[in-house]
């Protein structure tokens, strides 16, 4: 359970990242649902891309207070990132 700890921290990082950025840039919103599943996603990624630049928990597999903040950064700014950039690939579909 402890290894999937870091994933998990990282989805739900990613969620709460799609929906903050949906309520910070609301033409670009998909909606809660779709800001959580998109940001879910962008979590994931975000968190792997740190740990595959040698930071975050990915990386070391420690559960420390660094390696948690790692995971929620990673997980927070990756599912913001790609919820803004779906938005904007979905206004630009609908004009």
């Amino acid at each position: 359970m402890e290894a999937y700890l870091p994933i998990i921290i990282q989805l739900v990082a990613g969620a709460l990242g799609g929906n903050v950025a949906g309520k910070l840039l609301k033409n670009m919103s998909l909606g809660t649902l779709g800001n959580s599943i998109v940001g879910i996603l962008g979590g994931g990624l975000g968190g792997q891309l740190l740990g595959m630049l040698g930071m975050g928990a990915a990386a070391d597999g420690g559960m420390d207070i660094s390696g948690i903040l790692g995971s929620v950064a990673g997980g927070g700014v990756g599912g913001g990132v790609l919820m803004a950039i779906i938005g904007v690939i979905k206004n630009a579909m609908s004009k």
